[in-house]
């Protein structure tokens, strides 16, 4: 079994993706989802900015 995950791990993951943002769009409609992804997105980005130039680094050593 780990086998199995391990060799189809990216493809796995992009069908948990998919379906997770199906069950969005279903049940909180396209505009909110849209909304939501957006969010995710700016998020992601501040995050490996913050990781990438070491601001909080020395904010908590």
């Amino acid at each position: 079994m780990t086998e199995l995950i391990k060799a189809y791990f990216w493809p796995l993951i992009g069908g948990i993706m998919g379906l997770l943002l199906a069950v969005l769009i279903i049940t909180v409609g396209f505009f909110k989802t849209l909304f939501v992804l957006i969010f995710m997105a700016i998020g992601i980005t501040a995050g490996y900015y913050i990781q990438k130039t070491g601001i909080l680094t020395n904010v908590f050593k």
